[in-house]
């Protein structure tokens, strides 16, 4: 028999084969991040007992013993208080909340026209929602609707005064009405001017450099509750006479210069961290700044500071809620303002406004958060392992 006549490759591939018990399921999920080592384990039982200490009491007032429908006080008070509850306080008070729910959204926003801040609600989640879909295509109409038209109805739909449409003062504004649209002005706002800072800051021009720098550090030096106060008191003081603004348009003026100024240093890192070749590369291609700026540095600069944009953008959320320094009422500031209601006043009722608030704002930080983390993933191809 001839060498060409024995077969010393294999022909076929042999099936894959499972891995072992011993690396799969949740045993090997628990002894590799839960008691790998002996720190890991001690570390572990602590957090059990913790948890075995704290949830069951929250789960119990919360949800058990919660007071989930009435319509005043007594549903929630002792009986000492004109209440029902026999022995001690109830749990939760979450008729409060049921029966505020619609202040909470709308502020004092009249009853007959709400449904045209809903009406602006469903079309910016039907908006955002394909925005926020990397694979769906004709981005570009996308954000001329977003950014561009939605804006404009909206300043029709929500003040009102034209088209037929009654007038609504912004002062009867309030509730998650105002945080959605302080934030999502700020946001929108705030990147764009931010880049531009950025840029500014590191221009090879010494007046643009200098302005610049001088509008970053002045705004970055004082408190956002100082902007909001000056933008609302101090503003209309440096005007002609008879000239003013409305104080909502003040607030999101503030609240976006405010954003603008941390962002530039977010979007500055960025750009400091693009090794020189990247800028020597585009320039010996020909490519004007603005050119080497949209194609070559801003997509890789922008791409390394997700987390540090989104970190802005989640504190700029949060920090809504100072607005009531202004006298406006964003979601917690209506919260407050309601635990003055004498006919749900009991000592369960502000921690339960205080607990759907906080519930609500890490809803959308939360939902923020891990998109981000979705984009670094989806971006993050040239260092993948």
């Amino acid at each position: 028999m001839s060498l060409s006549q024995i077969n010393f490759v294999r022909q076929e591939m042999l099936p894959q084969q499972p891995a072992p018990l011993s690396a799969r399921g949740a045993v090997n999920w628990i002894r590799a991040n839960l008691i790998a080592t002996p720190k890991d384990a001690v570390m572990t039982f602590v957090a059990l007992i913790l948890l075995a200490w704290l949830v069951p009491p929250a789960l119990d007032w919360l949800f058990i013993k919660a007071a989930w429908f009435g319509t005043d006080r007594s549903v929630c008070a002792t009986v000492a208080q004109g209440g029902i509850q026999p022995d001690g306080w109830s749990g939760a008070c979450w008729a409060f909340v049921g029966s505020k729910f619609e202040q909470f959204l709308f502020g004092r926003y009249p009853l007959e026209e709400r449904w045209r801040p809903i009406l602006v609600g469903i079309l910016f989640v039907l908006l955002l929602i394909p925005m926020l879909m990397p694979k769906l295509p004709h981005k570009g109409i996308n954000a001329i609707l977003l950014f561009g038209i939605l804006p404009v109805v909206s300043f029709i739909l929500l003040p009102g005064g034209m088209l037929g449409l009654p007038f609504v003062e912004t002062a009867l504004w309030g509730g998650l009405m105002v945080t959605l649209i302080l934030s999502f002005v700020g946001i929108a706002v705030s990147l764009p001017f931010g880049i531009v800072l950025a840029l500014g800051r590191r221009s090879k021009m010494p007046v643009i450099r200098m302005l610049c720098t001088m509008f970053i550090e002045i705004v970055r030096g004082i408190p956002l509750i100082t902007v909001l106060f000056m933008a609302s008191v101090m503003l209309p003081l440096f005007l002609p006479q008879g000239m003013t603004f409305d104080r909502f348009l003040r607030a999101l003026i503030g609240v976006s210069l405010f954003a603008s100024a941390y962002m530039a240093e977010v979007v500055r890192g960025g750009l400091q961290a693009i090794p020189k070749g990247q800028y020597e590369g585009a320039d010996s291609l020909g490519l004007s700044f603005w050119q080497k700026m949209n194609l070559i540095v801003l997509p890789q600069a922008l791409k390394l500071v997700i987390p540090g944009i989104v970190n802005t953008f989640i504190g700029l959320f949060k920090d809504t809620s100072l607005v009531s320094i202004i006298g406006m009422f964003d979601l917690l500031g209506i919260v407050r303002l309601n635990f003055s209601d004498a006919n749900w006043a009991s000592a369960v009722t502000p921690m339960t406004g205080l607990v759907f608030a906080g519930f609500v704002f890490w809803i959308f930080c939360f939902g923020m958060s891990r998109y981000s983390g979705f984009m670094e993933r989806m971006l993050d191809k040239g260092h993948k392992r």
